[in-house]
């Protein structure tokens, strides 16, 4: 019986806390199935990232200039914070791939390009008190992959240069290699 009472007090004091994580996800059910799938071959990993990360600025980008409705500040607030957790995520692959040496070549100058997109969807939105932090902080996220990816470009440049892959491989296979 005490057993029972404790069993239930515990599933009471974690089932709040369960429901607002998976409330904050920023992420899809099937966009976590898209990075899952994505997972082996870090190019197309970054692609999907940055696919998200598209989908959210145009979202923002509509909504600044479609007429005004009720909720479009939450719902602005929302999707930066939605998009810097997601560039946040991004950032931190980035950073695993680099020293490992993962062939992300052909992904940076999209991811590069694409940091203007964001940059300038982020700003469409006129000022306002209800997203004004989370779009400065979705704008940093923003900063921190451009530089990030201007400097893999680099690295990936002369690293692959010194280390070409075999010719008769696929360039994820020898990705996936340790090195």
């Amino acid at each position: 019986m005490l057993s029972r009472v404790f069993l239930t007090a515990l599933l009471l004091f974690f089932t709040p806390i369960l429901r607002a994580q998976a409330h904050e996800s920023a992420l899809s059910e099937k966009e976590v199935e898209i990075l899952r799938e994505t997972a082996y071959v870090a190019s197309d990993r970054v692609l999907a990232f940055v696919k998200f990360l598209d989908e959210r600025s145009n979202s923002i980008q509509q909504l600044a200039t479609k007429p005004r409705r009720p909720g479009r500040e939450e719902d602005i607030h929302d999707l930066c914070e939605q998009f810097t957790s997601i560039a946040d995520e991004l950032d931190d692959n980035l950073d695993d791939y680099g020293p490992r040496h993962r062939d992300i070549r052909k992904s940076l100058p999209k991811l590069l390009a694409a940091t203007d997109r964001w940059a300038t969807a982020l700003k469409t939105p006129a000022d306002n008190e209800a997203y004004n932090v989370s779009r400065k902080l979705a704008l940093e996220a923003v900063r921190d992959l451009r530089e990030s990816s201007t400097k893999l470009i680099e690295e990936q440049k002369a690293w692959f240069l010194a280390h070409p892959p075999p010719k008769d491989e696929p360039a994820h296979a020898y990705e996936e290699r340790p090195h």
